[in-house]
């Protein structure tokens, strides 16, 4: 194959952008490879195999069915209450569960109405709950007809949203206490809520230290260098090897230990992490224990764990340091459903950050006062967690605050699945998917990596350099890295074969890394993918023959 037709210059100054931003030009490459351009009539037979985003191409159709099952009888308790042409009323709370099950008795072949049924008799079973109550909430929730009251979360919801993490990102081994919990509009919602308050909290202040574990999720890396925090990043780096060319993706005892430092306010992580997608190992986590109950106690620790279900026996951080540890989780990946937005965050009751902010300065806790002095009478009393929730709405609209009420039904309908013979099938199923497509990838492109029973496979994350000194030795290495930009093969696989991946060095990774979403394609597509990557590796090979004679 040709090289690619850009400069290094060129290259080098694209490698400048943000991973996702860099993508669309390698999809514009591939379109063109594709012959995909407008106006264009010979289509070259190339088929695009865009792997650089991580939307999975499955759907949770089960749960689904549930929520429009519910949508029928919520319609139906609407016009019960009143009915005049297109109208309805407010659905009733007193007698909804007789009139759920009379619903169900009558409308047995209705789509998901089984598992809907099945699904609210767990939650009053496990969770005690009042059947008129829980129905309602459903009921008049996903009709859609009132503010979210509370505003954090609903009630039930909260209970049931409780028992999925306790269940899956937790081990079903919960910390002592209770953990409170706020609905938001996917991750991405959380982690800007989360930056957000810490700030107007003055937990953290502009300039202040925070660490990183890299790799990472790239606006974990883009948002302290904003102008409104200009953090001054540590990175704590995955860089142990397993072997001579093989990386780990495992934290040094030495890389963990900078978080000692007590000048270190917060650390960041994506467990399991994206891209290398493994947990977090136990080692690491003593670790932090240690640090947090000796020379850094409080040290604020924000934990990404959407990736968790991918992992079996997985155990959250927030399970094992409560008092310390913000916890972010989506539904978007488990259930596909990046479209619907729904995320959490979590805080235990008891936890460091109300604690620093009863021990702020008279001046600072007077300001906070009359930021928050709108919505209590006491507002040095409002916890943390009810304080993310009124800077999600610049406080003064606080009453207007909370994720859509259908949004939290179908988080609690996907949260109860999940509880279900059925949900535990359909996880095992994807871990399945993931790992086979896993498989496929590393025989095309006959690349080796280090075994690990914590390994999610909903990415990988590839290093070029340590896989060119692995197979051909140091000199191969020191060839691409005198003579190509890092990035160089990806713009040499979107040219040539259609192939879309991201640069691993967006990510805090090394810079001859690659990432792979597992997620999004066909399952044989994957190996077209590890075969061109292969391709264009003997290309380089064969570069570096030429250069020295061989």
């Amino acid at each position: 194959m040709p090289k690619t037709t850009f400069t290094r210059e060129e290259i080098k100054s694209f490698a400048q952008l943000s991973p996702f931003e860099l993508k669309d030009k390698f999809i514009t490459l591939a379109q063109h490879v594709q012959g995909d351009r407008p106006g264009q009539k010979d289509k070259s037979s190339v088929q695009m195999l865009n792997a650089g985003r991580g939307n999975p191409n499955w759907t949770a159709t089960s749960p689904r069915e549930a929520f429009h099952a519910l949508g029928y009888f919520a319609l139906s308790e609407s016009r019960r209450v009143w009915t005049a042409d297109d109208l309805g009323g407010m659905p009733e709370r007193a007698g909804s569960g007789d009139r759920f099950d009379t619903f169900v008795r009558r409308h047995p072949d209705l789509p998901g109405i089984e598992l809907l049924q099945r699904s609210v008799a767990y939650a009053v079973e496990r969770f005690g709950f009042d059947k008129d109550a829980f129905v309602h909430e459903l009921t008049d929730s996903s009709i859609g007809d009132n503010y979210p009251v509370p505003d954090r979360i609903l009630t039930h919801t909260e209970q049931v949203v409780r028992g999925y993490v306790e269940d899956e990102m937790f081990d079903g081994r919960p910390p002592e206490g209770n953990v409170s919990y706020f609905a938001t509009e996917g991750g991405t919602a959380a982690m800007c809520y989360v930056f957000d308050s810490l700030m107007k909290n003055g937990i953290l202040k502009k300039g202040d230290r925070i660490a990183l574990m890299v790799p990472v999720f790239t606006p974990y890396i883009e948002i302290p260098e904003l102008d409104t925090y200009e953090f001054d990043v540590v990175h704590v780096n995955a860089s142990l090897f397993a072997e001579t060319g093989v990386r780990e993706w495992r934290y040094p005892e030495e890389e963990v230990a900078k978080l000692e430092d007590p000048s270190v306010k917060l650390v960041c992580l994506v467990n399991p992490s994206n891209p290398p997608s493994l947990a977090l190992s136990q080692r690491v986590a003593n670790q932090l224990k240690e640090i947090v109950a000796g020379k850094n106690p409080n040290l604020v620790v924000v934990t990404d764990d959407v990736y968790g279900t991918f992992v079996p026996g997985f155990r959250s951080v927030a399970a094992d340091l409560p008092h310390n540890t913000l916890l972010v989780y989506s539904y978007s990946k488990h259930y596909g459903a990046t479209g619907w937005r729904l995320g959490v965050i979590g805080l235990h009751d008891d936890n460091v950050v109300d604690r620093m902010i009863a021990e702020l300065p008279a001046a600072e806790k007077e300001r906070l006062n009359k930021r928050y002095g709108t919505l209590s009478l006491e507002p040095e009393k409002i916890r943390f967690i009810d304080r993310l929730v009124a800077d999600s709405r610049q406080v003064a609209l606080n009453h207007t605050a909370g994720l859509s009420l259908p949004q939290q039904v179908m988080m609690t309908l996907f949260s109860l699945f999940d509880m279900l013979p059925e949900g535990q099938a359909y996880k095992e199923r994807l871990r399945g998917i993931v790992g086979r497509r896993l498989e496929l990838l590393l025989e095309g492109a006959r690349m080796k990596i280090a075994d690990d029973d914590k390994r999610a496979g909903y990415y990988i994350e590839l290093d070029l350099l340590a896989e060119a000194e692995r197979v051909r030795g140091k000199g191969f290495a020191d060839f691409l890295e005198k003579n190509y930009e890092p990035v160089d093969p990806l713009f040499r696989l979107a040219e040539q074969t259609g192939v879309v991946l991201l640069n691993g060095g967006g990510f805090d990774g090394p810079e001859w890394s690659v990432r792979v979403s597992l997620a999004n394609l066909d399952d044989l597509d994957y190996l077209k993918i590890g075969h061109h990557l292969r391709a264009i590796f003997d290309d380089y090979a064969a570069e570096w023959k030429e250069s020295s004679g061989g």
